[in-house]
């Protein structure tokens, strides 16, 4: 594999990585309203849910969701459902009023970790994201490389996300004192999210 085709899609990668998009909301929700050990902790199911969809990609599995409109359907229609189902879920826990220096509930590394792993897998856009991208950077004959492109991929993440979860604890103290204003906003917006990816075209 040629350098410049390694820079290219590591520089493809950062991109897909930086921009702001439904795993960001999601560190970003938990990072400030419950603290860093639960962000890191959706962080590492996202990353296990993406290391999912691209060993399904390398495979050939996940051509199913360029192919077949239905299983592309079922998976975007269950991701839309469990966004909802989420949003709804702060919605309802954010109904009662919480005091400043009230302390927020501090779910399980755990629990965090599974609805990071199950919010990226009920999403078809990574599936299709490593079935379309990597591809066009592998070289013929070469099918090893797609193990280096996934870690190179997955690794960007792994150093993004903790700077991000950083940064947003020191805007913690001061969003706090607004918590009960940005768990509905946060969670409006996954459900927002789960209807958009619901009636969205393919």
């Amino acid at each position: 594999m040629s350098t410049a085709a390694l820079l290219s899609f590591t520089l493809v990668a950062l991109l897909t990585v930086i921009t702001p998009g439904l795993e960001t909301l999601l560190v970003l929700r938990t990072a400030l309203l419950v603290g860093r050990r639960a962000a890191m902790g959706v962080v590492v199911g996202s990353t296990l849910g993406c290391l999912v969809w691209a060993t399904a990609g390398l495979a050939g599995l996940t051509a199913l969701l360029q192919a077949s409109e239905l299983a592309y359907d079922i998976v975007r229609w269950l991701g839309a459902a469990y966004l909802v189902h989420l949003g709804a879920k702060a919605l309802w826990s954010s109904r009662r009023p919480v005091e400043a220096d009230e302390p927020a509930p501090v779910p399980s590394v755990r629990a965090a970790v599974r609805v990071g792993l199950l919010t990226n897998l009920l999403n078809p856009k990574p599936g299709v994201f490593y079935l379309s991208l990597l591809p066009q950077f592998l070289p013929v004959g070469q099918p090893a490389w797609g193990g280096v492109l996934v870690a190179i991929h997955l690794g960007i993440g792994l150093l993004w996300f903790p700077v991000l979860i950083t940064a947003a604890g020191r805007a913690r103290a001061f969003l706090l004192r607004q918590r009960t204003l940005l768990d509905r906003l946060t969670a409006s917006l996954f459900v927002a999210l789960g209807v958009k990816l619901a009636i969205e075209a393919r």
